[in-house]
């Protein structure tokens, strides 16, 4: 998987991250995190990291404070010690489905084993560090339950920048929807499939921009629309590319906009006229 070339809070002092933690911490891990940084490997997880200021998922050694007085109530459902409680689950990472990516802290670090703890409380490990597991996931000689991915798909890495989020819904053109998705990966292309969904004649077709990471999803699902999502400074390029590929599928272009807040595009004006509103 591709890193990015400057990793979302992959820098900083180490040395004050495991001073404020207690505990030293992996070499892999901390090569993870100055090579990828924040981010989404394959749809699976999101790496914590102990730097940034605005960081949404930072590395912290707080199961204990969380967790502790329910441990209490229901001792069956906690098998293993919580951090900072020797030997206990320090998270590493946390899943699509909120489930916590930990070490189990027994030992030295470098020997440190995975454990997966769900939000029902059921847990696997694996006796690696933690990027063999990454590895293991992504090469798919690990395999695990309670990671939901699709393996059958190329794995891709996400860093986690703000991206803004625009709809553009569309009128039905002369073209069928498999036709109107090829145009699109091709004028689009090289693009990386990122799934599809399919059910009773709606589908969603899932797919990323290789060169920009522009993140795209087609679909007939919630109405006739093509969902784009975009590094803010992009806004310009994406929508120049983005009306001139639905101009090529026959559709006319409805609406261009956004319910998150950020850019929005005016479809009165053709694909190479004018700034994007914002």
């Amino acid at each position: 998987m591709r890193p990015p070339v400057t990793p979302v809070d992959g820098l900083g002092d180490w040395a004050e991250a495991e001073r404020a933690l207690g505990t030293p911490l992996p070499e892999d891990y901390k090569q993870l995190v100055a090579t990828y940084g924040r981010g989404d490997f394959w749809g699976a997880l999101c790496l914590c990291t102990p730097f940034g200021d605005d960081n949404p998922v930072p590395l912290s050694g707080d199961l204990l404070e969380d967790y502790g007085p329910l441990r209490d109530g229901w001792p069956e459902k906690y098998p293993y010690p919580l951090f900072p409680e020797p030997g206990g689950l320090l998270p590493w990472a946390v899943t699509e489905s909120a489930a916590h990516v930990c070490w189990l802290t027994e030992g030295p670090p470098e020997s440190w084993p995975v454990v997966i703890w769900s939000r029902e409380n059921d847990y696997e490990r694996f006796d690696c560090g933690a990027g063999a597991f990454l590895d293991g996931v992504t090469s798919r000689s690990i395999t695990s339950e309670l990671l939901h991915h699709d393996p059958e798909l190329a794995p891709w890495f996400d860093p986690g920048i703000e991206l803004d989020h625009v709809y553009v819904r569309l009128g039905e053109g002369p073209r069928p929807y498999e036709e109107r998705l090829r145009i699109l990966r091709d004028a689009f292309a090289p693009t990386s499939d990122r799934g599809d969904y399919e059910h009773d004649g709606r589908r969603q077709d899932h797919f990323a921009v290789d060169g920009t990471g522009w993140l795209m999803t087609y679909e007939c699902t919630y109405g006739h629309q093509l969902r784009v999502a975009f590094p803010p400074a992009d806004s310009a390029e994406a929508r120049r590319t983005v009306l001139a590929a639905v101009e090529l599928t026959g559709c006319p272009v409805l609406s261009a906009d956004t319910v998150h807040g950020g850019s929005s595009w005016d479809s009165g004006t053709g694909p190479a006229d004018g700034a994007p509103s914002r």
